[in-house]
């Protein structure tokens, strides 16, 4: 049999195969009244986010967190201390999802090193300083120049090497001339929350910490002058080592919304587009 005859042959019995499927009404196209069966969509795992935040957030920060916690399901842990020591955390790589920072020089020297997503940066609030005293204090403290009072003994100020409100406390004092004078009293505390502790326990007479931690505590505490020092503005920032960028940027955004704005106004922050307290 030659090569014609064998396609001949094929060619007429596909022509047969075609015909008894046409008969037997076979078809090859799928049936209207099938259907097709699709997966449920899988939620997904709730996340949790940590945040490297100064330690006058210690108040509004968990305030805040527990908001985002009931509207979105995930959760937010807070590493919370001096501005400084965290930014160096970060720096060594540390993997942290949102960085609070009580200065904005220090996220704008993490931007300069390439460790943040620039366009993240923003500010949240503006700090003010205070002299904090404990209720039953019998030392009377009106203004930073009765520190100079002889029985006012220990004066506590965040450490001005790392954290901006001892940054703050230090200008003050230096822009009364207080600075030199005061060198012997003074007590260094890490950061601004162990500083009140100090006044708190009765380890120092006076602290001078954030209005946002004296707002808080019972106590007696007077507002230093802006004036007197820089402004302690307050900026955060996605880092680019976080494991939850996308997450990271929607709480930062919660903060700054309007969830997260009244708490900060709550806890005597100013702020971004609104007048200082006087």
């Amino acid at each position: 049999m030659n090569y014609k005859t064998m396609a001949k042959r094929r060619w007429f019995l596909g022509l047969v195969l075609v015909g008894l499927l046409t008969a037997c009404g076979v078809s090859t196209q799928r049936s209207p009244t099938a259907t097709t069966v699709v997966a449920p969509a899988v939620p997904p795992e709730p996340i949790t986010l940590t945040v490297s935040a100064a330690a006058d957030l210690s108040y509004a920060f968990p305030a805040i967190g527990k908001l985002w916690e009931q509207e979105t399901g995930n959760s937010v842990t807070f590493n919370l201390g001096s501005t400084g020591q965290l930014a160096q955390q970060i720096e060594r790589g540390a993997p942290v999802d949102l960085f609070a920072a009580a200065s904005k020089s220090f996220v704008e020297d993490l931007d300069q090193a390439g460790l943040v997503f620039s366009d993240t940066k923003a500010l949240y609030g503006i700090g003010r300083l205070t002299i904090w005293q404990r209720e039953d204090s019998p030392v009377v403290v009106k203004d930073l120049k009765d520190l100079l009072k002889p029985e006012v003994q220990r004066v506590a100020i965040a450490n001005p090497d790392h954290a901006p409100y001892g940054i703050a406390a230090r200008e003050a004092l230096q822009s009364l001339g207080l600075w030199e004078a005061l060198q012997p009293k003074l007590v260094l505390g890490e950061n601004v929350a162990q500083t009140q502790q100090y006044a708190e326990s009765g380890n120092a007479d006076v602290a001078l910490v954030a209005l946002s931690l004296s707002v808080e505590k019972p106590g007696q505490w007077t507002l230093v002058p802006e004036t007197l020092h820089q402004p302690l503005e307050q900026m955060l920032v996605v880092p680019k080592a976080a494991p939850h960028p996308e997450a990271a940027q929607q709480f930062a955004a919660f903060i700054n919304g309007a969830q997260g704005r009244p708490i900060m106004r709550q806890f005597g922050f100013v702020l971004p587009g609104e007048r200082p307290i006087s």
